[in-house]
């Protein structure tokens, strides 16, 4: 059975939202626009499907009292079993769209890349991360913004830290994170032996300011004059920010930016972001056992994905599934991938909330 009440306050939500958006007032507070804007996106799939469902259930329901008409009759026979089928879908899919949301679903990510295992050509893999990446964010419309990176030799990176802005990029790139393995033959390689390199990936939902307080007698602020080696497109007439929170010695820094105080601001932001992840991790390792029982342990030293270059595959291990498309994936299709595991978690979300 549905919840009828909830699906229709839900919907009388979206509507709400809707008008909510065009107020004058809204519209001119950035913060709070974007706050509501993502409420509403997040709401439309069910209130439109909801809305769908009632459409149907009255078309039934007409074609069911057209059953007693001879008139009619034959046309309802007909059209009868394509809507209930429709009905039965979307009630699943209204269960699905019930589901418990990540609260971070529809934030945007600090996106972290750094080579493994391998040396040079583990440099080469984790560029390659990079850019399939950049290449799927296109896909999506949405902007990636580099704020740090480490260049090693020959066009490949040691660490790259990007900012990833755009509709609900966390609900499709949290499963980006761990380890990634490529085994291929590199280019220096003269006896064609396979060589297999690692990167690691780190997808952090970014933290509003509200939510993680800072007190500024924990930070150690150090400006210097930004600049880069290796090709590094740096403006050296920029300052960077190097940023320690005392407290955690975590350390970022910001070199990107066009001025001193945007570098400092882009910092701030990434240290939201880290110590947010820092004490979701910290409760997370609490309940690590029951966890690990359930979905595994989400850690990021599994080795999550391996790419095979000789084979032209693609494996994701969680799931067990693999895709001849070594080039395409690389490319930036990752879609089928990401679907393949978001359906996935789905499953077995509601796998849980029907037994409970």
């Amino acid at each position: 059975m549905l919840p009828l009440a909830k699906l229709e306050s839900l919907e009388a939500r979206f509507r709400e939202l809707d008008e909510m958006l065009y107020r004058p007032e809204i519209a001119g507070d950035a913060g709070r626009y974007r706050k509501l804007s993502r409420e509403r996106a997040e709401l439309e799939p069910l209130a439109a499907a909801f809305v769908r469902y009632r459409d149907v259930t009255r078309q039934i329901a007409d074609d069911e009292e057209a059953l007693r008409d001879p008139e009619l009759r034959e046309l309802a026979e007909a059209e009868l079993p394509e809507l209930r089928e429709e009905r039965d879908a979307l009630e699943v899919e209204l269960h699905r769209l019930l589901l418990p949301k990540d609260p971070n679903d529809g934030r945007d990510v600090l996106l972290e890349i750094r080579a493994g295992t391998g040396g040079e050509e583990a440099a080469l893999f984790a560029a390659a991360l990079f850019r399939m990446y950049g290449r799927y964010a296109e896909t999506k419309g949405w902007k990636v913004e580099i704020t740090s990176i480490s260049e090693a030799s020959a066009g490949g990176i040691k660490e790259v830290i990007a900012i990833v802005t755009g509709e609900r990029v966390y609900s499709h790139l949290r499963f980006e994170a761990g380890v990634h393995r490529v085994q291929r033959i590199p280019a220096t390689e003269s006896q064609g032996r396979i060589h297999t390199s690692t990167a690691t990936v780190a997808v952090l939902p970014e933290a509003d300011e509200v939510e993680v307080e800072i007190d500024e007698k924990d930070l150690k602020i150090t400006k210097t004059a930004a600049g880069g080696s290796g090709g590094q497109k740096v403006n050296t007439t920029n300052s960077a920010i190097n940023l320690l929170h005392i407290p955690t010695g975590i350390m970022v820094r910001s070199e990107e930016q066009r001025s001193q105080h945007q570098n400092l601001e882009r910092a701030m932001q990434i240290l939201r972001a880290k110590l947010r992840d820092q004490a979701e991790q910290a409760q997370a390792d609490a309940i690590r056992d029951e966890r690990r029982s359930m979905v595994g342990t989400g850690e990021r030293s599994e080795k999550i994905r391996t790419y095979n270059h000789p084979q032209n595959r693609v494996t994701d291990h969680r799931i067990g599934l693999t895709l001849h498309a070594y080039e395409r994936v690389l490319d930036g299709e990752l879609e089928p991938l990401i679907a393949a595991l978001r359906a996935d978690r789905q499953a077995r979300e509601l796998e849980r909330e029907t037994a409970a």
